[in-house]
């Protein structure tokens, strides 16, 4: 079974930063399509944080445009997401996902368990 396992959440102060990261296991590189990360508030639904493409092209929540990077190492089944001038809104629940694109297979799709990032104010 894919495995995805994030780190790098914790408590940030405001204006701060953070990193989080996700790898991969038990999954062919060339099977991997798209990464990113989620966040969940309480109160609100899940929601696409940034997204990163194998080609590289990426996807941002408009809000964290300009402050959050995200990157990926095809090599290494990883994706990263660098937090820059954190804002009390960015904390939630983050998931890393993943989308597959095999030849002849409908799009499979995978969760990590989540981390938490805590913005203090």
């Amino acid at each position: 079974q894919v495995q995805l396992v994030e780190s790098g959440g914790g408590l940030v102060q405001a204006g701060g930063s953070l990193r989080l990261s996700c790898i991969a296991s038990r999954i062919r590189a060339s099977h991997i399509n798209y990464m990113g990360w989620y966040r969940l508030t309480p109160g609100k639904q899940r929601e696409l944080v940034a997204g990163i493409y194998k080609d590289g092209t990426t996807d941002y929540e408009d809000h964290v445009k300009g402050r959050f990077t995200i990157s990926r190492d095809n090599a290494k089944n990883s994706v990263d997401l660098q937090m820059n001038r954190v804002k009390p809104e960015d904390g939630a629940l983050y998931y890393c996902y993943l989308r597959t694109l095999v030849a002849g297979e409908l799009p499979k799709t995978y969760w990590g368990r989540g981390t938490q990032v805590t913005v203090s104010s």
